[in-house]
């Protein structure tokens, strides 16, 4: 496991390690899930109520279904391009790989304007992720995300709840 001490740089609020019986719960379903315990996790420790809210928000819209599973991972990357959270690059690009997401499209999210890799769809996904994630969000509904003629139009609730979620979550711990 990684040194507790090696995370304090990167992290805003002080970590805590994870103890107790609970902590290595906590501690072994991290591992099984992502290798190790993620920095947020160190964080959320401080509040435990908070941490499993948070848990079961994520838990419950990840099962949503209404948008295709690569344009979910494309709309959480573009989200964290546009805030500029490291962290969220790193993990959402780790689950998206792990989905078997194209890794070509993946690396090009952050440039997702000048990049040729996109189709239109994926272009909307990303661009109402962008407009989701500005303060104030900038999205509307002549977006061409959210609009009338839009592809992804009975899907953009999904996409504005896991692209909120990233930002919330980000803003905590990045």
């Amino acid at each position: 496991m990684t040194d507790i001490a090696q995370r304090q740089p990167s992290l805003r609020i002080p970590p805590a390690e994870p103890d107790g019986l609970l902590g290595g719960i906590v501690r072994a379903w991290s591992r099984r899930a992502y290798g190790e315990v993620p920095d947020p996790g160190y964080v959320y420790w401080h509040h435990k109520q908070l941490m499993f809210a948070d848990l079961a928000f994520e838990r419950k819209i990840a099962k949503w279904n209404a948008l295709d599973a690569d344009l979910k991972n494309l709309a959480v990357l573009g989200s964290a391009a546009a805030i500029g959270c490291s962290w969220c690059m790193d993990f959402g690009y780790f689950a998206a790989h792990s989905a078997g997401d194209s890794v070509e499209k993946l690396s090009e999210v952050p440039r997702w304007r000048e990049s040729t890799v996109f189709d239109e769809n994926e272009r909307a996904v990303l661009e109402y992720a962008e407009a989701m994630t500005a303060t104030p969000p900038t999205v509307t509904g002549a977006s061409r995300a959210t609009g009338d003629s839009a592809p992804v139009r009975p899907t953009w609730m999904s996409m504005a709840c896991r692209t909120v979620s990233t930002c919330v979550a980000a803003n905590l711990w990045a």
